[in-house]
């Protein structure tokens, strides 16, 4: 708790001891007191109308001691619960000025303090570190032109590319709202979803393989998913894919192995390893597309630059080295250090842009959301999150819930009698976003022959026979607790069409024989647009006017794009 320095001349408005300062003293220099700074003798007395008689309610230790308590936690965060965290520093070693103009890629050995957390998704803050999940993997730099937060996961895809999805999506890896039952007891909801929404299954095939059981945080690799954009000091600027890879290689555990340890495994072996002086550390790689190549991508490969669900295979697209993530300090105090930490894809430099993802484009918008709530309007000021810049920062954002730094008596305007400072832009917003006009669309993507692309070369070319077998173990016994035989029958003839080998052999270890193949299946979720009958394309039915997209661009970069 911060708390008044001792008086000094001069000012009477209030001085407090900095956040380090408080952070790293120790117990033997400090004094028992009350919030409010008085001393007290001892925390466990109470004031009682005689030895045997009921509490005074003028006890304001007692009550400042149970209120307190009484308010000790925050909501937890809807997704990603659980989590684990630690400081380090990020390094620029191959500097990536000619495609970036971010200070902090801009010079050999540059280098900014980061916090990076790690979490699972679906589970609660309680819920067991090996859950079959995937894991978050977010980065906060405080570079010097404020923070970048790289707000990723451990996988390169993800299970939806429509936003509104979504909310519906994480619903079903939550408890049933009658039964209470996570998916471990009753996996029908989990494969209702991947049931009707077929572009999950790339997500899915991954969730369920070797990659699904990581071995801690330290053996996965990151990976931003959301294509951005990169923008020079010349205002060109390209398409890119962001990678943090394991320099600890990447490890995992089956689902048999998973249960012979602790449900905080992932935290105790990232604590330990930092304590023990073993510091982890990732890669931080790029993979790049210039616009006319994005459109090439989607018209001659059918890779849709701006969906999720798509991978840009590294043979055509390879990566390229950029700096060193380490993690090499252990938090002093978890709760204010980790738990209010708060990343927001929307926080980014000069050189890193947003691209026309429409799942990025609403979590720009979500995540500060969902801060705001969970934390406070003002959860910024946070030391954990607020930046570190050399020069003093200053807006119109004033007052709310916590207000510490207010910015003093400056003006809460823009004001011609005491005028703040202002830098002129750096990247023209015209020439790197372009021109976006049209119609309103109601707009829904679509099943393709493409979307199965991916997760057919995972199966065939990126597997070994073991991963494959471990897959179908992996599915057949989540699958046992689905209650509805239709949903699985659906869901083998999605596996189908990946791969005939991948339903044959879930058949027979299901016991269930699926549909042949999606061409005579409607989805409530998409669009069809591999439908033999064009009365089953229509998600759920839909009868009245329905907008699929123009020319099957199923919202990609066509060509003449940019």
């Amino acid at each position: 708790m911060s708390s008044a320095v001792p008086h000094s001349q001069g000012s009477n408005a209030p001085q407090h001891r900095d956040y380090q300062a408080d952070r790293n003293t120790m117990s033997k220099d400090t004094l028992y007191t009350a919030s409010n700074g008085v001393p007290m003798p001892h925390p466990y007395e109470t004031q009682r109308a005689g030895e045997n008689g009921p509490l005074l309610l003028q006890d304001f230790h007692l009550i400042d001691l149970i209120s307190h308590f009484d308010r000790e936690r925050i909501p937890e965060r809807v997704v990603h619960a659980k989590g684990s965290g630690a400081h380090g520093y990020f390094e620029c070693t191959d500097p990536l000025d000619d495609l970036c103009q971010a200070d902090i890629f801009g010079t050999k050995g540059k280098k900014c303090p980061v916090t990076v957390r790690f979490s699972t998704v679906g589970g609660e803050s309680g819920s067991h570190d090996l859950a079959r999940d995937p894991r978050g993997f977010s980065v906060k730099l405080r570079t010097e032109e404020g923070n970048w937060d790289m707000v990723y996961n451990n996988t390169p895809v993800f299970f939806l590319r429509d936003p509104a999805k979504f909310p519906h999506f994480i619903h079903t890896q939550k408890r049933h709202p009658s039964t209470h039952l996570t998916h471990a007891d009753d996996s029908t909801m989990f494969w209702d979803y991947a049931s009707q929404n077929p572009e999950s299954v790339h997500q899915f095939m991954i969730l369920m393989g070797d990659r699904g059981i990581p071995n801690g945080y330290r053996h996965m690799h990151g990976y931003a998913g959301h294509t951005h954009k990169l923008v020079n000091k010349n205002g060109d600027w390209v398409y890119v894919q962001i990678h943090l890879k394991s320099d600890q290689g990447t490890k995992f555990f089956t689902q048999e192995e998973s249960f012979n340890y602790g449900p905080d495994y992932n935290q105790k072996d990232l604590y330990q390893s930092i304590e023990n002086g073993d510091f982890p550390s990732w890669t931080l790689n790029v993979q790049t597309m210039t616009g006319p190549e994005a459109e090439e991508a989607w018209e001659k490969k059918g890779i849709n630059v701006f969906d999720m669900t798509h991978v840009w295979p590294q043979k055509e697209y390879p990566l390229r080295p950029v700096g060193k993530l380490v993690l090499n300090e252990n938090a002093t105090n978890y709760f204010a250090e980790i738990e209010q930490v708060a990343f927001n894809p929307a926080h980014l430099v000069p050189g890193i842009e947003p691209s026309a993802d429409p799942v990025l484009q609403s979590r720009l918008f979500s995540y500060p959301d969902t801060h705001r709530h969970r934390i406070g309007v003002n959860y910024q000021q946070l030391p954990v999150n607020a930046p570190i810049v050399p020069y003093h920062m200053a807006n119109f954002q004033r007052d709310g819930s916590m207000a510490f730094y207010n910015q003093g008596a400056r003006m809460n305007y823009l004001s011609s009698i005491d005028p703040i400072n202002f830098r002129e832009r750096s990247t023209s917003l015209d020439k790197v976003h372009g021109q976006f006009v049209g119609k309103a669309v109601s707009f829904l993507t679509e099943i393709r022959p493409e979307d199965f692309n991916a997760p057919r070369a995972l199966w065939e070319r990126v597997w070994d026979e073991g991963a494959r077998e471990r897959f179908i173990k992996n599915i057949s016994g989540h699958m046992s607790t689905c209650t509805k035989e239709e949903i699985i029958k659906r869901q083998l003839a999605i596996f189908g069409e990946v791969s005939k080998d991948i339903q044959s052999r879930l058949e027979k270890a299901t016991g269930i024989k699926g549909y042949d193949g999606i061409t005579n299946m409607r989805f409530n979720g998409t669009h069809n647009g591999m439908a033999k009958d064009s009365k089953l394309r229509a998600a759920n039915g839909m009868t009245g006017p329905v907008t699929f997209s123009d020319e099957h661009a199923n919202g990609a970069p066509v060509k003449g794009t940019h």
